[in-house]
Parts: structure tokens; sequence; C-alpha cells
């Protein structure tokens, strides 16, 4: 997958990521890949589904990858955030 069909979760509003991806795939991508870490996981089932739902219906989850990623804080802490990956397709 390349790096411009990806759409990175945050803290912006759900529907500024459903926006990003119908874009990619109104751009003439045919896949597109969702990622977060941590509290976004959530949004961005959310941002899967209202895509396949409510904007184009064609488009399907390919694959789904889950992750524990080990983050090192300051003073040397380490920190365990989930991840997820979202590979839709058309």
């Amino acid at each position: 997958m390349a790096e411009e069909n990806t759409v990175y979760i945050g803290n912006k509003p759900t529907m500024n990521y459903v926006l990003a991806v119908v874009t990619q795939f109104n751009n003439g991508n045919d896949h597109v890949t969702i990622k977060a870490r941590g509290r976004a996981i959530s949004r961005a089932v959310d941002v899967a589904e209202i895509v396949r739902h409510r904007f184009i219906q064609e488009v399907s989850v390919r694959d789904i990858k889950i992750d524990t990623e080990v983050l090192k804080g300051e003073g040397g802490t380490q920190a365990n955030v989930s991840s997820i990956e979202i590979y839709m397709s058309r």
C-alpha cells in the first residue's frame, strides 16, 4: 500500500476523515488504508462503516490488522498502545 492512500485518524471530527477516505476513492484509488492508535480506534471503525454504508456502497473491508505498539516516553517509561489498520477496496 502506498502512503498516499492512507488516512491517519486523530482527534478531528469523524466526518473530516470520512471526507478524506471518500476523496481518495473519488480520485481513482482502488484501495485506501485507515490507520489509528489508542482512543482513535473506535473513530476509525466509525469512519470505515460510514463510508461503506452511506457514501460508497461498493467499497468493502478487505482486511483488518490489529497490533500493540510499545512507545517509549520521557524518562525511559514504556507504554503499550493498541493500533488498527483497516484496508478498504472498491
